[in-house]
């Protein structure tokens, strides 16, 4: 008996969904063909957030609740019109990913099993140098989106502070991202810089309720700035993403005036077309005036001559000048350790 299969159009294109009844989020309901259908909905949303750009697919074979993978290299059988651009990875090896340019490029990423996208914050004329600035304001155990929302209010003074424009949305889960659009002419670890900058001014502002430090134990049950999202192939699920939770939540653009009473979990892929139906795109107007991160680069000068240094790299980073070692705190012998951070 044939596989179940159906046939959406999309746009000019058709796209073939198979086991279209699937479920991939059981405890909603929603099926493999409605998370289709959601892509075609906020399809020009999505697009405008993050078309053009390299994205790493997460893909769920079983749905949510099985494993999942994230293929960093156009999955075998891609279509002839689905483009690519090459990427340089923190190894230095280089390697193709996807870019989304039309409807049915998402739709068919739906059919490799993707719930969640993850676009670069860089587009594909200029991978090496973002033109977004992000910054990801994560709750801590004891914390919550709530107690994260008068972080986000005073990062958008610090931007503000610095000249730059701050955009926000959900981040599918309990935190908030904060976006900046940028003129693309740093590369990456200038552009890391910039976002710890931010950060530390943060933490000076609010230091009972936000850290920088990277080492959980030291974090405390405050408000942490993921200063290492903006590290290169470090990426944030894109804005109008699902994220793979039980009740289908999407990581949804919002207004500031929204922001001190909205409640992220009603923003699902039930919810969100008709949301954009009703109230439109917060981010349609995004990219209209990027701005620059001078000043927060000076703040990065000014903060390394008062002795604060290089912060943590991921540890699968290699080894970053002036970084400090990457063991935790309660762990760090000091006998054991060079002063550049190297172990002995």
């Amino acid at each position: 008996m044939a596989a179940e299969a159906t046939i959406l159009e999309v746009g000019e294109r058709e796209v073939r969904i198979s086991s279209p009844s699937r479920v991939l989020w059981p405890e909603v309901g929603i099926t493999k063909l409605d998370l289709a259908n959601y892509h075609v909905a906020v399809a020009e949303a999505f697009l405008t957030a993050n078309g053009d750009r390299p994205v790493a697919l997460e893909r769920y074979s079983a749905g949510v609740d099985g494993e999942s993978f994230f293929s960093k290299n156009p999955p075998k059988g891609a279509p002839e019109w689905l483009r690519s651009v090459p990427v340089v990875f923190p190894s230095a090896r280089s390697h193709p990913l996807v870019v989304l340019d039309e409807p049915a490029g998402v739709v068919w990423a739906v059919q490799m099993n993707t719930i969640v996208f993850h676009p670069w914050p860089s587009r594909t004329a200029n991978t090496d140098n973002p033109d977004q600035l992000r910054i990801d304001l994560d709750p801590q155990p004891g914390t919550d989106f709530r107690d994260a929302v008068p972080a986000a209010l005073e990062m958008r003074n610090v931007l503000r502070d610095a000249g730059l424009e701050g955009w926000i949305k959900t981040s599918g889960n309990r935190g908030i991202h904060l976006y900046s659009p940028i003129v693309p002419e740093w590369e990456f670890l200038d552009v890391r810089h910039a976002v710890i900058a931010a950060a530390r001014e943060l933490e000076r502002r609010m230091p009972e309720k936000v850290t920088t430090s990277w080492w959980k134990e030291e974090r405390g049950e405050k408000i942490f700035v993921d200063f290492n999202q903006a590290n290169r192939d470090r990426t944030i699920a894109a804005a109008y993403s699902p994220r793979a939770l039980p009740h289908a939540p999407v990581s949804t653009p919002i207004t500031w005036e929204e922001l001190p009473s909205v409640d992220p979990r009603t923003f699902t892929v039930l919810t969100v077309p008709d949301r954009l139906r009703t109230t439109g795109d917060p981010w349609a107007t995004f990219a209209a005036a990027p701005g620059r991160i001078d000043t927060l680069l000076a703040w990065w000068r000014r903060d390394l001559e008062a002795g604060l240094g290089e912060m943590p790299f991921p540890p699968d980073f290699p080894k970053m000048p002036g970084e400090p070692p990457r063991v935790q705190p309660s762990k760090k012998n000091s006998e054991n350790w060079d002063a550049d951070g190297n172990p002995l």
